[in-house]
């Protein structure tokens, strides 16, 4: 009963993202860059989240003579989860740890843009970890939902 209760969860989790595309969530948010990917990061500290690092790809761009709109990107993970999921498939480290996107488009609307759970399981077939990948993907709409909105 609990596999299927976290199949139908990851199944509607998926079908939910209007946004999602290729595995792509985005979620729309209501301050800048900066503050978004400020929010983000304490969010992520408060829940006991690592910050790996924080790079500021548009300040990247500056010193080059390249002009690019606000662009941030948060490196962030749990060892403690991702340990689990690498043991299940040890190829998923390759997209561990987790990254969240913060950029702002043409229209200046800024947006957390992160892979869904659901996308690594399937790009590295993996097996016996829904409950994990299910809290995964639930801790994951819970920040970036916050982060991005009062």
């Amino acid at each position: 009963m609990k596999k299927r209760v976290v199949f139908f969860y990851l199944l509607f989790s998926w079908f939910i993202s209007a946004q999602a595309a290729d595995g792509v969530v985005n979620v729309a948010s209501q301050f800048n860059v900066e503050q978004t990917t400020d929010r983000m990061e304490n969010i992520l500290k408060q829940k006991g989240m690592t910050i790996f690092n924080r790079i500021n790809h548009s300040e990247g761009a500056k010193n080059v003579g390249i002009n690019l709109r606000d662009t941030q990107l948060l490196i962030f993970g749990n060892p403690k989860v991702g340990s689990v999921l690498m043991q299940c498939q040890q190829s998923v480290a390759i997209d561990l740890p987790l990254k969240a996107l913060i950029w702002q488009d043409k229209q200046s609307n800024v947006w957390i843009t992160y892979n869904q759970p659901i996308y690594l399981e399937k790009r590295h077939q993996i097996g016996g970890c829904e409950t994990t990948l299910a809290k995964m993907a639930k801790a994951l709409e819970t920040i970036t939902q916050s982060a991005a909105a009062n």
